[in-house]
């Protein structure tokens, strides 16, 4: 009888230390999680046309990443602070950033939904459509000014509407 308590508490030790080491995630939930149906490269940094302030915050970009960059994102293989689809704000002073990693994003050829919560911003989320000819017209041009992005962005209890973005490749 004594032995009972003894294996439970192994048993319950295991498990913790599995845990905490970060044990393999559910592939079957984050693929209902993460999502993405991209037959073409959407990759590259999307910048807002006007300037989205919420406090001393300002969106600065969004960033997506290429195709193998959601397979990889998807089965598991994740590298610190980066993921194929992140949303970057600045401080006021340009010299604080904050990067958000998702906790859940679906992306196709057309529309990019993309959550994530922020230590600093709360619960963040984005909706918008991809203009798939402004965004071909934008990479023949190495970046254009026009609109290839535009939705909803949610920050904390704020709601912003009409949020646009025009594509730039980066450096």
């Amino acid at each position: 009888m004594r032995a009972l308590p003894i294996l439970l508490a192994g048993a319950l030790a295991l498990t913790a230390a599995s845990c905490e080491r970060g044990a393999a995630p559910d592939k079957a939930t984050q693929a209902a999680v993460f999502k993405h149906d991209l037959p073409e490269d959407v990759s590259g940094y999307y910048i807002p046309t006007t300037a989205v302030q919420v406090g001393d915050w300002r969106l600065h970009h969004l960033f997506m990443g290429q195709v193998p960059d959601f397979m990889a994102w998807r089965n598991g293989q994740r590298t610190a602070g980066f993921a194929p689809i992140m949303m970057e704000f600045e401080a006021g002073d340009k010299t604080r950033r904050t990067r958000l990693i998702p906790t859940a994003y679906d992306v196709t050829e057309d529309r990019v939904r993309f959550q994530a919560t922020s230590r600093d911003l709360g619960a963040v989320s984005f909706e918008g459509r991809l203009d798939q000819d402004a965004l071909a017209k934008a990479r023949r041009n190495l970046g254009d000014q026009g609109v290839v992005l535009k939705g909803t962005l949610k920050v904390g209890g704020r709601t912003f509407d009409g949020v646009s973005m025009r594509w730039w490749a980066g450096d």
